[in-house]
C-alpha cells in the first residue's frame, strides 16, 4: 500500500495533541504556518493552551534538523514527520484568495505537496476550509481518528420489554432483592445497567439489569432531595447515580429535560459519603478575546457562564422551607468548600479525590479533555456528565466527534458505567414545544 502524505490544520493539533501518532504508516507534514499559530494559543487556562504547549514540548523532543529535510521518525510502524518551512503562493491561490492569511498560506502548503506526491491529503476540523481546498483540487478531509460514527443511542428512548410473564413482574415488585437476569428471556439483549420497562398483560414495571449482582432490579420513583422524578427516564437517572458501584454515569437530553437538576440532586443526597461535591462547566467564550474586556478578574469573568449551575441549585432550595435544615446544610457546604462550583478551565490538576464531580455542557469538551478528567478519578470519585449533543457550541465539534459522544461509545457495556438518555423536556410545555418544534 502506498504511504500518504497527511497536511495538518492548527485546529486538529489544537483538539489532540497527540494526533501526529495516529496515522499509522503514513507521513505527516506541518507548515511552519502551524508552528506560528499554535504560538499565539501557548498562554491561557483552557484546554487547547494546554494541547498547545504539550504539543510543542512532544516536538521539541522529536526534532532535529532532519525535520525539516528528510523527516523525523514518529515511531515504530509509524510514518516520519516533516515541518515544511518554504513555499510557493501559487497563481491558482492568487486568483481565489489574494490575500495571505494563516489559512490560506497552509493551503498553499497543501496544494504545492499535492502537486509533488499522489495520495496527499489534508486534514483540518475546520468545515470552511476543507471547502476552500477542495475548490483548488486539494484532497481534504476532517479528522476522525476519534469519531464516532453512529450517534443512534441518543435517538431512541428506553426499551421496552413486553409480554413478559405476569409472576415476574409480580415478583420484581415483591422483592427487594431482584429476580435473576437468566429468569427474562430478553436477558441477551440488554447491558451492564441498562434500565428499561418491562410488561405483562395485567402491569408493568420500571427496571434495571445491575450486572453486579446479575439480576433485575426495580426502579422507584422516589423524591432525592426535594426532586421527585416526572417520567421513567428520570427515574432510571436517580437509580444509576445513587448506586455506589457505578463511578461514571453520562446524562444526555436537550434542554430542559432536567439533566443537571436531577445530577445536583443526586450529589447533595449523597453528599455525606463524599468530601466535597464539585460542579463545572467549560467555557467555549474562553477562547474569544471579547471576554477580555468583561470587569475583574478570571473569577468574575467567567461567573456569568456558571450562573445555570447556581440557577439549578437555587431550584432545589425552593423545594425547602429557607430556614429549613437542608438549605442550612447547602449553605454550609458553599461556605466550607464542600460544594463547589467552578470553570472546569481551573478543574486542571486538580486531584479528585472522593468527589462527586459533575461535568455540565460535556457536548463541548473534546475526547482528550473527557479522557483527561476520567483518568484523574480516585477511587472514591464518582463522576456524572451532562450534555446536549445537538447543542455544541466549539465550532471544530460535532455530534459525533465531541468528546461526551465519544466517552459513551466508548464505555457501553462496561460495569462501571451507566448511560441515560432522556426525552422528554420537563420545564415547561411551551419550552417542550419549542424544543420541539423550532
Amino acid at each position: 500500500m502506498a504511504i500518504k502524505k497527511f497536511i495538518l490544520d492548527t485546529n486538529v493539533i489544537l483538539h489532540d495533541y497527540k494526533c501526529i501518532y495516529n496515522f499509522q504508516e503514513n507521513d505527516i507534514y506541518i507548515p511552519i504556518t502551524v508552528l506560528e499559530e499554535l504560538d499565539k494559543f501557548k498562554k491561557g487556562n483552557d484546554d487547547i493552551n494546554f494541547n498547545a504547549r504539550e504539543f510543542s514540548r512532544d516536538l521539541d523532543l522529536l526534532a532535529d534538523n532532519s525535520i525539516f529535510t528528510k523527516g523525523v521518525s514518529l515511531g515504530d510502524s509509524l510514518g516520519k514527520l516533516y515541518i515544511v518551512t518554504s513555499y510557493d503562493y501559487p497563481e491558482a491561490l492568487q486568483q481565489t484568495f489574494s490575500e495571505k492569511t494563516p489559512d490560506h498560506r497552509i493551503l498553499a502548503v497543501a496544494y504545492q505537496l499535492q502537486k509533488k506526491y499522489k495520495n496527499t491529503i489534508f486534514i483540518s476540523k475546520d468545515i470552511n476550509l476543507r471547502l476552500k481546498a477542495k475548490s483548488l483540487g486539494i484532497v481534504a478531509e476532517d479528522y476522525i481518528s476519534d469519531k464516532v460514527t453512529s450517534a443512534d443511542i441518543f435517538d431512541k428512548k428506553h426499551a421496552t420489554f413486553s409480554h413478559v410473564e405476569a409472576h415476574l413482574v409480580d415478583d420484581l415488585y415483591k422483592s427487594k432483592e431482584g429476580i435473576p437476569v437468566e429468569k427474562f428471556s430478553f436477558c441477551s439483549d440488554i447491558e451492564p445497567n441498562e434500565c428499561f420497562i418491562i410488561k405483562s398483560s395485567k402491569s408493568g414495571v420500571l427496571a434495571r439489569y445491575n450486572s453486579f449482582n446479575q439480576k433485575v432490579e426495580r426502579v422507584e420513583k422516589n423524591k432525592v432531595f426535594g426532586i421527585e422524578p416526572r417520567n421513567a427516564e428520570q427515574a432510571f437517572a436517580f437509580n444509576v447515580m445513587l448506586d455506589n458501584n457505578i463511578k461514571l454515569v453520562a446524562l444526555t437530553g436537550k434542554s430542559g429535560t432536567g439533566k443537571t437538576l436531577l445530577a445536583l440532586a443526586a450529589a447533595l443526597e449523597q453528599q455525606e459519603n463524599f468530601q466535597q461535591v464539585l460542579l463545572a462547566r467549560p467555557i467555549v467564550a474562553l477562547g474569544n478575546k471579547d471576554l477580555g474586556y468583561l470587569p475583574g478578574d478570571d473569577k468574575r469573568k467567567v461567573s456569568p457562564y456558571m450562573q445555570p449551575l447556581f440557577d439549578n441549585l437555587n431550584v432545589i432550595k425552593h423545594q425547602f422551607n429557607y430556614q429549613g435544615k437542608e438549605v442550612y446544610k447547602i449553605e454550609e457546604m458553599q461556605r466550607e468548600q464542600k460544594l463547589v462550583i467552578e470553570a472546569l478551565a481551573y478543574i486542571r490538576g486538580r486531584s479528585l479525590s472522593n468527589t462527586f464531580f459533575i461535568v455540565d455542557e460535556a457536548q463541548n469538551l473534546t475526547p482528550h479533555e473527557i479522557k483527561t478528567i476520567i483518568t484523574r478519578a480516585g477511587e472514591e470519585t464518582k463522576i456524572i456528565f451532562t450534555g446536549d449533543i445537538q447543542q455544541i457550541d466549539q465550532p471544530y465539534l460535532d455530534m459525533h466527534s465531541n468528546g461526551l459522544v465519544y466517552m459513551i461509545d466508548r464505555m457501553r457495556g462496561q460495569e462501571l458505567f451507566a448511560h441515560i438518555n432522556l426525552t422528554k423536556g420537563e420545564r415547561s410545555a411551551l419550552s417542550e414545544l419549542a424544543s420541539n418544534l423550532l
